[in-house]
């Protein structure tokens, strides 16, 4: 058996700090940059130190171990891209600011990738030429680049980071599914061995197209992403994802719609005040503009309409909220006073709550008016429904109607069908079994690796410090020093005898440093298990601690390494 490698303190390049960054917000950031895995080298952009490094490897091996086990092969295609396969698909445009774009030296056009669709389906383009080729699936392991407007939370959110992606390529959309399942199930595989909590939710596929599409989400505080799921079935989904069905009833006897003066009420807060009606009695009429296009979207007034569900639904079209000066030159639109009724030159989006027989209160398109008695169906008729509203504690649950529970969670992966979207776009055909040409169907699988790192630290990290599964941490032991010279030579021997046992050891052999403060550090770095060659270092004993549970007990140097390679 090979030896495991031994990591001295004393030779150890990274230091603890004993106070949080300035920037710091969440506990992740402020954990990994203390206790000396990463350091800030500009904004969104970070610098692995030995022992994060070390970390981020052991992800590496567990992701690489999964995929390689399920006949995936792994390739590395360049960062540095071209313009031109981007521009077939739409996305050099799509991307908007997030792209960094970079020319070189003769005006040509690159980008840095943020994935690599097309790069992957150009590769099996020129690789691939019959059916016997496929299916095939390829990944790699790589950064990536997007230009985030606020780069925040450490390496959760940054300009640069390690991800796995990898792609599925089949003749039929059988062969998809099974390519999309043998995914599915080795995420589950992987992020049970890196000791992460998740949770598998429905979710929309944004700019990446496609049809069906998963996240696999790791609740946290510091997540940006809030899921939905059910206390009663197993429905769970990222609440951009979460659809409320449409459900028409009777308003044949509401009262015709009739105009009613409600001066200085240009807000449903101001209007339910002076009306004396609930919120949710009223309709709220927001504006946006989409590629420029002004675009009315109506959601009961006690709701709040999510614009991500808004640009989803309309993706890839650029979304925004109209500004006053969208109001000049339009007499139809009336500030504050916008109803659906009698709107000609716009396009009405209605939530499925707003449903085809629900009377409301709404503005009469007049300065000063509004308008009761307004029935969807009969007083106008939506161009579209689309649920957009914001999913909120306690609605009820799509597949049996129990209230959902919200919670907060950082995205670790992501799973795509992504069809033909790709191949119509660059043209991928193989040859099939009748002799004609087929157009080859697509997944698209990510991992976030550097990501897991952080989301591993927000789950696991206690108020102490770091506390690693032992499957990604640095170290299997840290062997503290507690003492004097004879001490430091003792734990340098038994750092030697656990390492040729094995045992991966980081040893706090440092001279000059109290043992207070290397105890501080044992706990704020991690390492699964601390062993304290202390005052019993003469009689040939040492002290075993769990860094997760807290307990102790006293062991002969032979027992201790027994135990650690059990």
């Amino acid at each position: 058996m090979a030896n495991a490698p031994v990591q001295r303190m004393s030779q150890l390049m990274a230091k603890t700090l004993r106070d949080d960054p300035a920037d710091a917000e969440v506990l992740s950031h402020k954990l990994l940059v203390r206790a000396g895995y990463v350091r800030r080298t500009a904004a969104g952009i970070w610098s692995w130190l030995p022992l994060g490094k070390k970390v981020l490897a052991n992800v590496e091996r567990v992701v690489r171990e999964e995929m390689d086990a399920i006949g995936a092969q792994e390739v590395l295609l360049p960062a540095i891209l071209p313009r031109e396969p981007y521009e077939a698909t739409g996305r050099w445009e799509e991307y908007g600011p997030e792209l960094f774009r970079l020319q070189d030296r003769k005006g040509g056009d690159y980008l840095l990738g943020p994935t690599h669709e097309e790069i992957f389906t150009l590769l099996v383009k020129d690789q691939a030429s019959s059916y016997k080729d496929l299916p095939v699936i390829l990944y790699q392991i790589q950064s990536k680049y997007r230009d985030e407007a606020r780069p925040r939370a450490g390496i959760l959110r940054g300009r640069e980071f390690l991800m796995k992606d990898s792609y599925s390529f089949d003749l039929d959309d059988e062969g998809l599914n099974g390519s999309y399942a043998l995914h599915r199930q080795a995420y589950q595989r992987i992020f049970e061995r890196l000791g992460l909590d998740h949770r598998i939710c429905a979710a929309t596929a944004g700019a990446m197209g496609g049809s069906r599409s998963e996240e696999f989400l790791a609740p946290a505080e510091a997540g940006e992403d809030t899921f939905a799921d059910c206390p009663n079935c197993d429905f769970a989904a990222n609440t951009e994802a979460v659809s409320y069905e449409l459900k028409p009833v009777d308003g044949s006897a509401v009262p015709a719609a009739e105009e009613i003066p409600t001066p200085d009420t240009p807000t449903i807060e101001t209007l339910a005040a002076s009306l004396g009606v609930p919120a949710s009695a009223t309709l709220k009429n927001l504006l946006v503009k989409v590629d420029g296009e002004i675009i009315a979207v109506g959601v009961p007034g006690d709701r709040e309409v999510d614009l991500g569900k808004v640009e989803a639904h309309f993706a890839p079209a650029a979304v925004e909220l109209v500004t006053a000066e969208d109001f000049v030159g339009r007499p139809d639109l009336v500030r504050g006073y916008v109803g659906p009724q009698g709107l000609e030159k716009v396009r009405y989006i209605a939530d499925p709550r707003v449903a085809p027989g629900t009377a409301w209160i709404t503005g009469a398109n007049k300065d000063g008016t509004h308008a009761k008695n307004v029935v969807a169906g009969r007083d106008f008729e939506p161009d579209a429904y689309v649920d957009v509203v914001v999913v909120e504690e306690g609605d009820p649950c799509p597949v049996c109607g129990t209230g959902l529970r919200l919670d907060r969670a950082i995205e670790i992966g992501h799973i795509f069908q992504l069809g033909r979207k790709y191949a119509d776009a660059l043209k991928l055909d193989v040859l099939g079994q009748q002799g004609k040409p087929v157009r080859v169907t697509m997944g698209s699988y990510g991992i976030g690796v550097s990501r897991a790192v952080a989301a591993l630290a927000e789950q696991t990290a206690d108020d102490k410090g770091l506390c690693w599964p032992k499957e990604v941490a640095p170290a299997d032991v840290h062997v503290v020093a507690a003492g004097k010279a004879l001490q430091t030579e003792f734990a340098l021997d038994v750092s030697a005898r656990l390492s040729a046992a094995g045992v991966r050891v980081l040893v706090d052999d440092r001279a000059g440093v109290s043992p207070g403060v290397k105890f501080t550090d044992s706990e704020l770095i991690g390492v699964p298990q601390i062993l304290v060659a202390g005052r019993r270092s003469a009689e040939g004993v040492v002290e075993l601690k769990d860094r997760r549970t807290g307990e102790r007990e006293e062991l002969t140097v032979d027992e201790a390494i027994a135990r650690l390679t059990a």
